[in-house]
């Protein structure tokens, strides 16, 4: 897949975003397991806790302190205003069901997008000390080596992770899936974009997701050779469902699920 026509991203964006992104998981880390963090639900009937919140804070204090211009927006907390034309993208904690029954494929999401479009995107995985990082123009990472999507090219034996099965709209999409010879696995929330990124698997479908779910994987998927849409095709953060995988595998996928 062809990389943006946009300039490169700045490096010292991309590794501010690693950095703060490894911070906030270092806090959740402390608080990952413990028997009397008290989980609460949203008004959508989602989950959070403290860690979510204490990290959305340390990302947001970091951000103001050394981009006071930029625009915020996060999960847990209102949208901040900028002036700059960037705006960073937040999910303190990307899988919070994972992180309160102590599975530890949680992450901590940063997106940046500036003028040209998705800029920068890093997916945290704490518990696991996987960070899989790319800047526009400058290549995707897992722990600084770089990494690219499967060269896969057949639903027969392919990996297809998604976060999990009650959140599909159709059983029969699933058993079609399955029926083309494709491995169903739950390794699911952003582990399996890390997961599809480093080519251990081959597509990630997310059938319900939200801005700050995937804003990192706009930028990551191009910049591993992938191939970053909504279950249209349509290539943005905001479609409500989402496809991760290579341009050969995409459209086999989408002719199945897609809306």
């Amino acid at each position: 897949m062809e990389k943006s026509a946009a300039p490169p991203a700045d490096p010292e964006d991309l590794k501010f975003a690693e950095e703060i992104a490894r911070e906030a998981g270092l806090l959740t880390l402390g608080l990952f397991r413990q028997t009397d963090l008290v989980v609460e639900d949203k008004e959508d009937g989602t989950p959070v806790t403290a860690a979510d919140r204490k990290a959305e804070r340390l990302l947001r204090e970091r951000i103001k302190d050394t981009h006071k211009n930029d625009a915020i927006v996060g999960e847990e907390e209102a949208d901040t205003e900028g002036t700059s034309g960037r705006t960073w993208i937040l999910d303190p904690i990307d899988g919070t069901q994972s992180f309160v029954h102590g599975v530890p494929l949680y992450a901590n999401l940063v997106a940046l997008e500036d003028e040209h479009g998705p800029a920068v995107g890093v997916i945290n995985i704490p518990a696991l000390n996987e960070c899989v990082s790319a800047g526009r123009g400058l290549g995707c990472f897992m722990n600084d080596e770089p990494t690219q999507v499967s060269k896969q090219t057949n639903l027969s034996s392919a990996c297809i992770v998604t976060s999990g099965i009650d959140y599909w709209p159709s059983a029969v999409l699933l058993d079609q899936l399955i029926s083309a010879g494709a491995l169903i696995r739950t390794w699911g929330d952003a582990y399996g974009y890390v997961l599809v990124a480093t080519g251990r698997a081959h597509a990630m479908v997310d059938p319900i997701v939200s801005r700050w779910d995937v804003a990192p994987m706009l930028t990551i998927f191009p910049e591993a050779g992938g191939v970053f849409t909504d279950l249209s095709g349509k290539v943005t953060a905001e479609g409500g469902d989402a496809l991760a995988t290579n341009a050969l595998l995409a459209p086999k996928i989408l002719e199945i699920i897609g809306r």
